[in-house]
C-alpha cells in the first residue's frame, strides 16, 4: 500500500490511500491540528476496476499534454462530427424552452420513436411503458442487473466481452460467469458451452453483437442455436447489447435474438441507442426495450439516480431515430475502408494475427506469438499488458490489453480514426515489434 497526498489552499488536506492496482481504498481528511477523520470506501466498490477504456484514453490525453507524440487508438467513438440535422435539432429544443425534466424514462416523443425504430427495422412490436431510455447504454445495462439480480446470481457473460459487463455485474452482487469464445470459432458463444455454463442460479445471458472488442456478430441461425438452449431454461433472461447494430460490414444482415426466436421477446432485454450508429457518444442516450414489468422496475431505480436522461439530447436522439439515415451507410462504408486498411497492414507485421471483424470498430489482435521476447531494456513481454506497455513506452501508441476484455492473448485498437492516424499506428506496431528480440 502507498499514499499520495494532496493539499489545497483552505481546505484539509486528503491523504489517498491505494492498493497495489492503484484503487482508493480508504481516504482520510487530515484537519489543521493534525487530526483525522476517515472514510472507508465500500467493499462494493473494491469489487471493481476502473473502466480500462476510459482510463487509457485519459492516460493518453495526459501524456499528449506534456508534450509526447502520441497516436491514440483506444477510443470507442467515432471520429466523424454528429450529423447536421441532429444538432439542429438539439438547437430548436433548446429554442423551444425543452430543457426542463422530463418524464424519468424518456419523453414520451423518444420513446415512440424508439419504438418505432425497433419496428422498422427489427420487426419488434413494443409497447410505450415496454421502453425506457437512459444516460447511454451503459445506464440500461446498470440498471437492470441492478434490479434483478440477488446476492450469488450469476450471469454469463461471454469473453471476449466489453470492460463494464463483470464490473457492473458485481456491483450488482451478481456472479459474472466468463464463457470463452475461441477464435476458430470466430469468438462466439457455442450452443453447448452455454448448456453448460447454465446452473439454477444463472439469470441472464449477456449477448454483445456486434462485439466491443471482437468484431464478432451471430447470423440468425446462431443465435436460433442459442435460443434452442435457452428455450429449455425458462429461468435465464437475455440481455442484447446492440449499440453496434448498424456497423456490420460485407453487407451481412444484423438480427436481434428476440427478432431471430420471437419466443424469447418476452424475457428479453434489447438494448440499443444513438452513440455509435450517429456519432453521439457525448451526448449519452441509449434505450431498452423490455417487458413493462422490468421497465418500471428500471424507471424507478432511475428516478433515484439520474432522473431523467439530457431533455435536449433526447430531442437530438428523436431526430437521429425519425430522420435521414444516410450518414449510417456513409460512415459503414468508410469504417469498412479503414478495416481492410488496418487489417491488411497488422497481418504483415510478424507474430501478430489481425481477425477480420465483423462488425464494430475494433481490431482484436493476436499478440501471443510474441511472448518471451525481451525489449531492448531486456523486459521479457509475458502478456498483452506487457505489449500494450512496450508500444506506449517505446513508440507512443495507446491501445489496449486483451485481458480487460477475458483474453489476454490479444490486443485492440479502434479504426474510428482517420487512415493517416491509423498507418501511423500501424507503423509504430511494426517498429516496436522489430525492436524485440
Amino acid at each position: 500500500m502507498w499514499q499520495e497526498k494532496k493539499e489545497y489552499p483552505g481546505v484539509p488536506i486528503i491523504r489517498y490511500i491505494r492498493d497495489g492496482q492503484c484503487q482508493i481504498i480508504q481516504v482520510i481528511l487530515m484537519t489543521a491540528d493534525g487530526g483525522s477523520a476517515m472514510i472507508a470506501i465500500s467493499s462494493r466498490l473494491q469489487r471493481i476496476k476502473p473502466s480500462p477504456s476510459s482510463m487509457a484514453g485519459a492516460r493518453a490525453r495526459e501524456l499528449r499534454a506534456q508534450g509526447r507524440d502520441i497516436v491514440g487508438l483506444t477510443a470507442g467513438e467515432p471520429d466523424f462530427d454528429t450529423p447536421q440535422h441532429i444538432q439542429e435539432a438539439a438547437w430548436q429544443a433548446m429554442q423551444q424552452g425543452k430543457t426542463r425534466y422530463t418524464d424519468v424514462g424518456g419523453t414520451l416523443e423518444l420513446r415512440e420513436a424508439i419504438r418505432q425504430k425497433f419496428l422498422r427495422e427489427n420487426a419488434l412490436d413494443y409497447a410505450v411503458n415496454e421502453i425506457v431510455a437512459g444516460t447511454g447504454a451503459k445506464q440500461i445495462v446498470f440498471n437492470a442487473l441492478m434490479c434483478t439480480l440477488e446476492p450469488g446470481d450469476e450471469v454469463i457473460i461471454p469473453a471476449p466481452y466489453w470492460v463494464s459487463y463483470p464490473d457492473i455485474t458485481l456491483l450488482a452482487d451478481g456472479k459474472p460467469v466468463m464463457v470463452t469464445g475461441l477464435p476458430e470459432h470466430g469468438f462466439k458463444l457455442q450452443p453447448d458451452d452455454l448448456e453448460q455454463a447454465i446452473t439454477p442460479r444463472t439469470r441472464w445471458l449477456l449477448l454483445n453483437s456486434p462485439n466491443n472488442p471482437s468484431g464478432a456478430t451471430y447470423t440468425r441461425e446462431e443465435l436460433v442455436a442459442l435460443g434452442e438452449v435457452l428455450k429449455r431454461h425458462p429461468h435465464v433472461w437475455v440481455m442484447t447489447d446492440d449499440i453496434y447494430e448498424h456497423l456490420i460490414y460485407d453487407g451481412r444482415e444484423f438480427v436481434t435474438i428476440a427478432q431471430a426466436v420471437p419466443e424469447l421477446k418476452e424475457r428479453t432485454l434489447t438494448i440499443n441507442g444513438v452513440s455509435k450508429s450517429y456519432a453521439m457518444t457525448g451526448w449519452r442516450i441509449g434505450y431498452g426495450a423490455a417487458p413493462a414489468e422490468l421497465c418500471k422496475a428500471m424507471t424507478k431505480l432511475q428516478s433515484q439516480s439520474t432522473s431523467n436522461p439530457n431533455s435536449v439530447a433526447q430531442a437530438a436522439a428523436v431526430a437521429a431515430l425519425n430522420g435521414p439515415q444516410d450518414f449510417i451507410q456513409t460512415s459503414r462504408h468508410s469504417f469498412q475502408t479503414r478495416r481492410d486498411l488496418v487489417v491488411e497492414t497488422l497481418n504483415r507485421i510478424d507474430g501478430i494475427h489481425a481477425y477480420r471483424p465483423e462488425g464494430a470498430f475494433y481490431i482484436f489482435a493476436a499478440c501471443d506469438a510474441l511472448f518471451g521476447l525481451k525489449t531492448p531494456d531486456g523486459h521479457v513481454i509475458k502478456s498483452s499488458d506487457d505489449w500494450v506497455m512496450h508500444l506506449l513506452d517505446s513508440e507512443n501508441l495507446a491501445v489496449l490489453q486483451g485481458s480487460a476484455y477475458g483474453i489476454p492473448s490479444h490486443f485492440r485498437l479502434s479504426f474510428a480514426a482517420s487512415e493517416e492516424q491509423l498507418l501511423q499506428g500501424c507503423s509504430r506496431v511494426a517498429r516496436a515489434r522489430a525492436s524485440l528480440s
